[in-house]
């Protein structure tokens, strides 16, 4: 299955360079992000991305979600400044330790050896925000999902806050409309929820995110019941009821180490992980899309590549906000 994996990313990758040169003869610019910013200054930057992605991936084929993930944490809190990658310092607790992320986030070694290798080629030139977008971007082609051309040009935070965190990033117990009110906060909308919800297509969840839905579901002592029944026999055999098994790992969907619609084929089945994920076939507002995604996994590819160049838009800072950081775990 591994060496089945790596074929694919390697396939992946190939497809990739031979599209490279049509991503700068794209027209558009995103807002005050440009796809040509680095064009001159750091020409190599999307080779080292795509380099360090492969390198990490075949190393550990979990790092395509933990990336995917770390860019949306990043994104959603406070935006698109990097502020996800630094360490606490005396001036502030900041998001990487936050409660939501701390023994949960991971992947920041692949950021700091891009960072690292890019700063010799192209010193002081490229955001570490940047380089996280980028890298969340490889790591979907690199997992068979769609490729999309990232407007760059973002510039790091100074600062972080652990009770950001806490307010603005979504949590998987929390009602649906509580989720769409962050998401439009962000100047993100109803469709950007149920889409970028697929990023579960990959990666793990800790049983402890879902387990009341195995046991005491809304406090009845009793499991969800729109969840399958066989799903939760094997659920329950991951994630037992006791504490010792609250960081055990369950997979997200069922080919979650590929990118594809089969994170919506589960929600139809009734198979769906997290309890916000399944919501999103009880209301009426998100079930069409959902059904629609089930059935249409290029419609997906794309809506997906749409919505994730919304996200890498929020919050950005430019011109001569921010800094750009010599390492990505510390201001300068």
């Amino acid at each position: 299955m591994t060496h089945k994996i790596i074929s694919y990313f390697t396939f992946s990758l190939c497809l990739l360079l031979s599209l490279s040169p049509f991503v700068h003869m794209h027209p558009f610019a995103y807002s005050q992000l440009d796809y040509n910013f680095y064009d001159r200054s750091c020409p190599r930057l999307s080779m080292i991305v795509r380099y360090n992605l492969w390198a990490a991936i075949r190393n550990d084929t979990r790092i395509a979600a933990s990336l995917l993930r770390m860019h949306f944490h990043d994104c959603i809190v406070n935006g698109c400044d990097g502020s996800v990658l630094l360490d606490d310092t005396e001036d502030f607790k900041g998001e990487k330790n936050a409660l939501p992320n701390r023994k949960s986030l991971r992947g920041f070694e692949v950021i700091d050896n891009i960072k690292a290798d890019v700063e010799r080629f192209c010193p002081s030139t490229v955001s570490c925000a940047d380089i996280l977008t980028l890298a969340a971007s490889e790591a979907v082609v690199l997992a068979g999902g769609p490729f999309w051309p990232v407007p760059l040009g973002r510039r790091d935070g100074t600062t972080a806050s652990e009770k950001a965190v806490t307010e603005q990033l979504p949590s998987p117990i929390e009602p649906l409309e509580n989720i769409t009110a962050k998401f439009t906060s962000k100047g993100l909308d109803i469709k950007d929820v149920v889409v970028l919800s697929g990023g579960h297509t990959l990666g793990f969840a800790q049983c402890f995110t879902f387990k009341r839905r195995l046991f005491d579901f809304n406090g009845s002592g009793k499991p969800d019941p729109t969840l399958d029944s066989s799903a939760l026999t094997n659920l329950r055999r991951l994630c037992p009821k006791k504490d010792s098994a609250n960081s055990n790992l369950a997979p997200l969907d069922s080919t979650n180490l590929i990118f594809d619609n089969a994170y919506y084929t589960n929600l139809v089945s009734n198979t769906g992980l997290l309890e916000s994920d399944q919501a999103l076939v009880k209301d009426p507002n998100t079930a069409a899309m959902v059904n629609s995604y089930s059935a249409n996994p290029f419609l997906f590819s794309n809506d997906f590549a749409a919505s994730m160049v919304k996200l890498g838009n929020v919050g950005v800072l430019t011109g001569k906000d921010g800094q750009i950081r010599k390492k990505c775990g510390s201001v300068n």
